[in-house]
């Protein structure tokens, strides 16, 4: 059923975001409205479709809905429903093939779920990235066991598959399986092959296959089919790219070759993921969730480089209807230092090492004279143009959608204390530092001793000017700090009286501009007396005693104006810096992290403690966190976000090591 009407476009519209979900955050889970705009009125579609043996709506999912598998190159989000709605392929900052998540009507999806009226369950099999979806029905209970294998390094053609295993666990289950690829955000049209053993979905430049036991047919430029299994019975389904060698075309029997069965290949990449959790070293409390949250940072590593992705996603909204949308399937500077953190607190030492090796290659271009980018692509290029893809709707009608980011040439001055961080973290819980790594790195701390007084865009890429920003400046001194004791720990030749001096002056700096006397409080940048979340960093980098004062009063004046029910707000938008942007967006997460350590450093442990249990809760289903929080406990922004996650292990380490033994 589908019907149109028309509204006069009088109608207040300030408490409705794009599909029609109200401020008060009602779950309206059994209609999909869309408004659109025509000669004056606007268009309010009620789009039903029958689906899963019932009048299900096929819409947009909350963003926590979902699971995410991957194999080190990308990854896919799964929805509790069964779709694939976002997958690039074959890297993470590839064009996508799904992207429902974008635009539900347009953007391309793989669905296999039940066709008997169910409920929908999710979990990932123990200590592991393969997704189980469960479909529970009074007619039987079915399961689709979603992963995609880990190749080894010596593989010289890379295959990346989707894996799906179909299961009736209990009684005879009827499946529907539907397939829309949308190749390159659904610009780049698809002619469709079907073969007894599949379907080949083929768009200029790129095939993908999907792999089959059953007939597909035909459904438009996708495929569909529908199957019975009975108890017991098992099938696999297997979507498949694989990356041209330089050596001429992908065969079509490469794409419709299935060398493993989905039990075998099942087998492999729990070993793989099993084996290496097991290198993990944490024991404290959150357990689960702590390893948890490292399965998510592994799965957000580009293995070719150990380069992370901030977010394997682009353009999901900070607020519902809003532009607040960014393309995070980069790696950022700044990250460098918490991701080592959380690795080596870990016991991943591999894994920073690896990340290491990416960041020395930044820093020696550092080291030319050039400032560093505040992000790159994952295999160290620096072009990241930012474009505005009109054709999509955005999720829940959240537009712009972007692809790139303009950030990349903004100037940060913070990514040099993260990164030299980074380094001094390094060399003392994994490998001591080379002497040709060192005479980069020393390069590159001369350029920050003749710049730190640059005013510059700040943390959250503010884009209404640059500022004298306070957070920078911390990093700045954290970049000096961390030289002075590196050399004096390995004996480095440094210009240390230079480097001295410059520390020195910095810190005199914040606490003379940045410290406002009359609000007891640092604030956000020099010429302001607003607040900003990002001052919890003072304890966490050794800035600034947990409890002197001046902290006490930052601390104090953020929990009243930042934060909502223990919930941390990056700033107050409207005042101190501005962001250049109209809208809103939610609490953000990893603040909301900072405050735990905060708290827990200052003596205020138990209180802390309650703010990252209530954190906890705000988890999906599958313990995984957007880089946002909403008012009535959504998920807001790009997902799963490793930001969130490398806070939540610091937050985690710290905290246990604070409450003690059998406290």
């Amino acid at each position: 059923m589908q019907t149109t009407f028309f509204v006069d476009l009088s109608w207040k519209l300030r408490n409705v975001t794009g599909e029609g979900r109200a401020r008060n955050c009602e779950q309206k889970t059994n209609i999909v409205v869309s408004f659109r705009c025509l000669k004056g009125l606007m268009i309010v579609g009620l789009d039903q479709r029958r689906a899963s043996g019932g009048d299900e709506i096929m819409g947009y999912k909350p963003i926590e809905s979902y699971g995410v598998i991957g194999d080190l190159h990308t990854v896919a989000l799964v929805g509790i429903d069964g779709s694939i709605d976002w997958c690039c392929l074959p890297h993470f900052d590839s064009p996508s093939v799904f992207a429902a998540i974008l635009d539900d009507q347009k953007g391309g999806s793989f669905r296999i779920a039940s066709l008997y009226e169910a409920q929908h369950k999710q979990m990932y099999m123990p200590d592991s990235n393969v997704l189980v979806t469960r479909f529970l029905s009074d007619q039987g209970v079915g399961e689709v066991v979603d992963f995609m294998p880990v190749q080894g390094p010596c593989e010289i053609r890379k295959i990346h598959q989707i894996v799906r295993v179909v299961r009736a666990v209990r009684g005879s289950v009827r499946f529907r399986l539907d397939c829309r690829p949308a190749f390159d955000f659904a610009r780049r049209p698809h002619h469709v092959i079907l073969e007894g053993r599949g379907a080949i979905f083929e768009a200029q430049g790129m095939k993908v296959s999907l792999v089959s036991r059953f007939p597909l047919g035909r459904q438009g430029d996708g495929v569909a089919a529908e199957f019975v299994l009975n108890p017991g019975e098992t099938t696999t389904f297997i979507l498949r790219q694989v990356e041209e060698n330089g050596h001429g075309s992908v065969h079509d029997g490469v794409l419709l070759e299935a060398r493993l069965v989905g039990t075998e290949a099942l087998t492999q990449t729990l070993a793989f993921w099993r084996q290496w959790l097991r290198k993990c070293s944490y024991s404290g409390r959150w357990r689960e969730m702590v390893h948890r949250s490292a399965l998510v940072l592994k799965l957000l590593t580009f293995a070719p480089t150990g380069a992370i992705v901030a977010a394997p996603t682009c353009g999901l909204p900070e607020e519902i209807g809003g532009v607040r949308n960014w393309d995070y399937r980069y790696t950022w500077v700044r990250d460098a230092a918490f991701t080592n953190y959380a690795f080596l607190r870990l016991g991943l030492t591999s894994e920073a090492e690896q990340f290491m090796a990416w960041l020395e290659q930044r820093a020696v271009e550092g080291a030319r004279g050039d400032p560093l980018q505040t992000m790159y692509r994952i295999d160290g290029g620096r072009e990241l143009p930012e474009e505005v893809l009109d054709h999509l709707d955005g999720y829940r009608g959240s537009r712009p959608v972007r692809v790139g980011n303009a950030a990349a040439d903004q100037l940060q001055l913070d990514i040099y204390g993260e990164l030299m961080d980074a380094v001094y973290l390094y060399d003392k819980y994994g490998t001591p530092i080379a002497y040709d790594s060192w005479r980069h790195v020393r390069k590159m701390l001369d350029w920050v001793a003749s710049n730190w007084e640059r005013a510059d865009d700040g943390i959250w890429e503010v884009r209404g000017g640059q500022q004298q920003f306070v957070y920078s400046k911390v990093q700045c001194w954290v970049a000096l700090d961390r030289a002075i004791r590196l050399a004096q720990k390995r004996s480095l030749p440094l210009d240390r009286a230079r480097l001295v001096a410059e520390r020195d002056r910095i810190y005199e700096a914040i606490m003379t501009h940045g410290w406002n006397t009359e609000r007891q409080t640092f604030v956000q940048h020099f010429a302001t007396d607003a607040v900003d979340a990002s001052n919890l960093i003072m304890p966490l980098v050794f800035f600034l005693s947990p409890t002197d004062p001046r902290m006490r009063g930052t601390l104090d004046r953020i929990m009243a104006e930042l934060v909502s029910d223990s919930l941390v707000h990056r700033y107050e938008i409207g005042r101190g810096a501005g962001d250049g942007l109209t809208g809103s967006e939610g609490t953000f997460n990893m603040c909301t992290f900072w405050l735990v350590e905060a708290l827990a450093r200052a003596g205020r442990a138990e209180e802390a403690r309650f703010i990252f249990e209530k954190m906890l809760t705000y988890a999906n289903h599958l313990g995984l966190y957007a880089e946002e929080t909403g008012p009535c406990g959504e998920a807001l922004g790009n997902f799963p976000q490793a930001f969130t996650h490398i806070g939540l292990i610091s937050a985690a380490f710290n905290l246990d090591r604070r409450l003690g033994v059998g406290s």
